[in-house]
This record gives C-alpha cells, structure tokens and sequence, in this order.
C-alpha cells in the first residue's frame, strides 16, 4: 500500500512536471479572423507581442503606435505583429470587431488562461496588466527582451523589432 502512494506521488510529480516543460511559445492560440491555430514558435519572425484588452484606451492607443510602425515597415519586414487579449473569455468574433472598427490589420488572439498564466510567470504580473501597456519582442533566435510598459512611439517600437 505504501509502494503504491509512492507510485502514484512519483506519477503525478512527473506529470506535473511534464506540463511545466511545455512552454508559452508552444501554446496554442486561434486567430480571431480566421480561426487558425498557431503557436508563437511557429512565427518564426521577430514577433512583437502586445498584451491587451478591448475595454482598455491605453491599449487602443499603444496599439495606434503599432499600427503607426507597422505601415512605417511596409510588408516586406521580417515582423509579426500579435496583440492577444487578456479577457480569456472573449468570444474571438467580439475581438475579431474590435481590430476591424479600430482599424488593426495584424493578428490578434484571445489568451487561455493557461497562457496568461504562463506569461505571467515568464514576465512578471504585469504582463496581465493591461493599463500599463505592456509588450515584449521575441526574436528569430527564440531570445525575448524584457517585459516593456508604457506607451512606446512607433520610432521606438521599430527600434525593437530591428536590432
């Protein structure tokens, strides 16, 4: 009997640790357009990741920032650009609204809690914070800058995703 509790306590410790591996990159997401599943990993590109929210002004306006580099960039950049929103529960057609009235053309997705959680354990609380605008760039390497807050200019957004 007491084999057995080991047993299983040693089970669930490899099973708990075998979720931990699994990183933030590889969660999956669905495009709020067009339904798609992808991963962060599988962009590839230098990704500029904005956490956001539908009710929050300061995130409309960052994102009119992003809007303002990523027409300053043109097409041919080697840039994604993903805003993913905090409300875990938003219906991606509400999200899918909002980016088309407020004039976003990039990708936008809806966080799982698992991912929010992740986030929040790679970059800190704030990551889930929406009012302090916060942001981060993932590299073609799989490098990640630190978690940025506050609003960025578009100057000083493309100075980030072109090192």
């Amino acid at each position: 009997m007491i084999l057995k509790f080991v047993l299983l306590g040693i089970l669930t410790l490899t099973t708990t640790a075998l979720a931990q591996d699994v990183s933030w990159r590889d969660l999956p997401l669905t495009d709020a357009r067009t339904g798609d599943t992808f991963t962060l990993a599988d962009l590839g590109d230098t990704v500029l990741v904005e956490p956001m929210a539908t009710w929050c002004a300061n995130c409309r306006h960052q994102l009119g920032n992003v809007r303002d580099a990523k027409t300053q960039l043109g097409d041919e950049a080697q840039v994604t650009f993903v805003a993913l929103s905090v409300e875990t529960t938003l219906e991606a057609d509400a999200l899918a609204r909002y980016a088309e009235e407020q004039g976003f053309d990039w990708t936008f997705a809806v966080m799982t809690p698992e991912m929010l959680r992740a986030l929040a354990a790679e970059f800190g609380q704030a990551v889930a914070s929406p009012p302090t605008t916060p942001h981060f760039v993932i590299y073609p390497d799989g490098t990640t800058t630190d978690l940025f807050t506050g609003f960025q200019a578009p100057a000083e957004l493309l100075a980030l995703v072109q090192p």
